[in-house]
């Protein structure tokens, strides 16, 4: 829908441009009194006035040239002529931020989608760039936050043990989960933090060898699921 007024500070407004004749003007264009530029999009939305009184476009002047009123029947020295310029344009078609609202065509984003709550797709989701994958050469890993959807992925020839660490300390949501995959001849043990329950078949907790892989499924508070190629 399209509205009238320059848009300035969130409030739709109309400009005015004042300009005292010196004499004889048949035009008027560029600054006016207070300094301003006469600009406008469309002579269909320009009033003009001389000495308080409307003037009849078409008849009494004419915007015919850019930016410019003209077709005066010549002025005389101080009169005031008032043009008042109202801009047209269109309220964007955009979501309310604060009310929400629908989509109803694609949307493509550059840069990162942060998502605060809870996401409901209806359709495929095609992820094209996949989990990202995090690099382990230690013994030792807690399970951080920045590891939650990733795809950790072990190398080292020694024994690893990767702790679930408590909510308390490390708030993943429910629904978090990790992939970890076995590359180095070190088998990966999963190990509970305080308060923390990992099950899993069997009570396996071991990636059963080399090449295998397990993940990790947050489903309570302080309880996860272990599922995958396991081992005693």
């Amino acid at each position: 829908m399209a509205y009238i007024g320059r848009f300035s500070n969130n409030v739709a407004v109309r400009q005015t441009y004042f300009y005292t004749a010196a004499g004889s003007e048949t035009s008027l264009s560029g600054a006016d009194d207070n300094g301003n530029t006469l600009v406008f999009s469309d002579g269909t939305y320009v009033d003009v006035l001389l000495n308080g009184i409307t003037l009849v476009a078409g008849v009494d002047y004419n915007t015919s040239t850019t930016n410019t009123i003209s077709g005066l029947a010549a002025l005389t020295a101080s009169d005031v002529a008032e043009i008042v310029v109202y801009d047209v344009f269109s309220v964007g078609d955009a979501v309310s931020k604060s009310n929400g609202g629908t989509f109803g065509g694609n949307i493509n984003i550059d840069g990162t989608l942060g998502v605060t709550g809870n996401t409901t797709l209806d359709g495929t989701a095609v992820v094209k760039q996949g989990l990202p994958i995090i690099d382990e050469s230690g013994t030792s890993k807690t399970l951080a936050l920045s590891d939650n959807g990733g795809y950790i992925v072990t190398s080292n020839g020694s024994a690893v043990t990767i702790t679930v660490p408590p909510n308390s300390s490390v708030a993943f949501p429910t629904g978090a989960e990790i992939v970890v995959f076995q590359s180095g001849a070190g088998q990966v043990t999963f190990a509970a933090g305080a308060g923390v329950t990992i099950r899993s078949k069997d009570s396996n907790l071991k990636i059963s060898a080399q090449y295998a892989a397990a993940t990790l499924k947050k489903v309570a508070t302080d309880e996860w699921h272990l599922l995958g190629d396991l081992a005693a």
